[in-house]
């Protein structure tokens, strides 16, 4: 069956990084037997450049069509500063409310031939495994907004029912890791965060009893993330707080270039999962305009994004875990890039990350 990828490059990096992935994915289809087909389209600032706005009609329905959408990364000073003109931000934040895409999964792992790039003791980061997940499409970014001279306004604003259904994945993760989430809110201040804290807790009583849940207010479990980062498993949390949360969590794998993630909507009446429910993937990192075009930028982060997309968009498990393992095998070796304190340039770690795809099929034969 035949499956059609939208590719979302857009700016600085992304287009870098992205073009790896995508080769490790045709490696991948090769090796797993595997139709794919690959669509691009145009984001943020090289949309903005092309057409005028940061997420095109033409994006909008290839995005719509497509089984999953990879994306690189938008962004850049070329593109801010000018005063009511169209920013590439809003692209990324427009089509994760047209897909739907409520709920944001980045896993933070540490991997022990990266232990020495962590600032950390390595017995405090060694053996880290945690599942952010970051409500998407609520929050502080997609309340209204105020201007004036003196004055600025930005409304965080949730729903019970936006609070259930990200909940809900929460829960349904952890039953398949070790059973346990901490939700991170600020409910000593915020009555967004009462309202989060207190639809959580219901949640888990009614639906999900076995799983433990613990409650953390945001500014004391930013400080445990660090100090005590093996505690955590599944980590839930709203918008604005689960962006913040997972830039920092990523210092415990060594550098932000390490980390994919998913972005992912309902899953199917009585699914345990969300395999092969589509979505968006992307790593976590920005568009890097200071080492654009210079072979500098690591391209794990997307190498793994486009892991998530196999395994968790199109529910190809063997193929998305054959990409996760031969992207941990290069690192192994000590392939790194600049930010990792190495020498390799993206295209040679993406080529590295595709031998051992190959390797790993020619051992099967």
């Amino acid at each position: 069956m035949e499956r059609v990828i939208a590719v979302l490059a857009g700016d600085g990096i992304g287009t870098e990084v992205t073009e790896v992935a995508v080769d490790v994915l045709r490696a991948a289809a090769e090796v797993c037997s595997l139709e794919l087909t690959f669509e691009t389209g145009l984001i943020g600032g090289a949309a903005i450049d092309e057409t005028g706005e940061p997420l095109p009609a033409a994006t909008l329905e290839l995005c719509g069509r497509a089984d999953a959408t990879l994306l690189g990364a938008v962004g850049g000073p070329k593109w801010t500063g000018v005063k009511g003109a169209p920013r590439p931000e809003q692209g990324l934040l427009d089509l994760r409310r047209h897909l739907g895409v409520y709920a944001n999964l980045r896993p933070i792992i540490t991997f022990d031939a990266l232990l020495d790039r962590c600032p950390l003791r390595p017995e405090i980061a060694r053996g880290v495994d945690m599942l952010i997940v970051r409500e998407l499409t609520g929050g502080v970014y997609f309340g209204k907004r105020e201007r004036s001279e003196t004055d600025a306004a930005d409304e965080c604003r949730y729903s019970v029912e936006e609070i259930e259904r990200v909940a809900r994945v929460a829960f349904r993760a952890a039953e398949g890791r070790t059973g346990r989430v901490a939700s991170l809110d600020k409910a000593n201040v915020l009555e967004t965060s009462r309202l989060w804290r207190e639809t959580v807790q219901r949640v888990h009583d009614e639906e999900f009893p076995a799983v433990t849940l613990e409650h953390h207010l945001i500014d004391s479990a930013a400080m445990r993330v660090i100090g005590e980062p093996r505690r955590f498993d599944v980590i839930l949390t709203e918008n604005m707080f689960g962006d913040i949360i997972s830039d920092e969590a990523s210092v415990l794998a060594g550098s932000l270039g390490l980390l994919g993630s998913a972005s992912v909507a309902a899953a199917p009446s009585g699914a345990a999962d969300h395999r092969g429910v589509g979505g968006l993937y992307e790593p976590i990192h920005g568009s890097a305009p200071d080492i654009a075009g210079l072979g500098l930028a690591n391209p794990i982060g997307a190498i793994l994004s486009a892991a998530m997309l196999l395994d968790i968009g199109l529910g190809e498990s063997g193929a998305g875990r054959a990409v996760e393992r031969a992207a941990r095998d290069a690192m192994a070796m000590g392939v790194r890039s600049a930010d990792l304190g190495g020498e390799a340039t993206t295209s040679q770690i993406g080529a590295t990350v595709t031998e051992k795809l190959c390797r790993y099929a020619s051992l099967r034969m």
